[in-house]
C-alpha cells in the first residue's frame, strides 16, 4: 500500500489532517510532520525524511505539502534518501486537504503510486459550491 507524508508548517494542522484522512481512508501508512523540532512553526527536512523511512513501503511513498518551504523541506528529503527509496518518492502539488483525503482513499483501495498522486492532483478541481 502506498505511504501517505503530511509536511506543515504547523504542528497541528499536519495531525489533525492526519486524523481527517483516517477517518475517511482508514488504517494506511501515514505520518504527519509539522512545525520545527523546537515547536516554532516551520519545517524540517530530517523530520520528512524520518517519515519517509517510518512508512516506507515498496509501493512508494507520496508527499503533500501545504506552503512553499515545506516544499522545499521535502524536495530536500528527497535528496537525503538513497536513490532507490528516493525513486519511490513523489511530491504532489495538490490542495493539501482536499489531495490528503484523496490520496488516502485511494490509497486504502491498494492503488499504485501514480493513481494515488493523479486523484490528489484531481481533488483541487473539484468545484465546493
Amino acid at each position: 500500500m502506498v505511504g501517505l507524508v503530511l509536511v506543515s508548517h504547523s504542528r497541528e494542522i499536519a495531525h489533525g489532517l492526519a486524523d481527517l484522512v483516517r477517518q475517511m481512508a482508514g488504517e494506511i501508512p501515514l505520518v504527519a510532520v509539522g512545525g520545527t523540532a523546537d515547536g516554532r512553526l516551520g519545517t524540517d527536512a530530517t523530520a520528512v525524511m524520518a517519515a519517509i523511512e517510518q512508512i516506507w513501503t515498496p509501493e512508494g511513498v507520496l508527499l503533500l505539502m501545504d506552503l512553499g518551504s515545506s516544499v522545499m523541506s521535502a524536495e530536500t528529503a528527497l535528496e537525503l534518501l538513497p536513490g532507490d527509496r528516493a525513486a519511490q518518492v513523489l511530491l504532489c502539488g495538490a490542495p493539501f486537504v482536499e489531495g490528503a483525503i484523496a490520496a488516502g482513499v485511494e490509497a486504502s483501495l491498494g492503488k499504485s503510486l501514480a493513481e494515488v498522486r493523479a486523484a490528489a492532483d484531481t481533488a483541487g478541481t473539484i468545484a465546493k459550491l
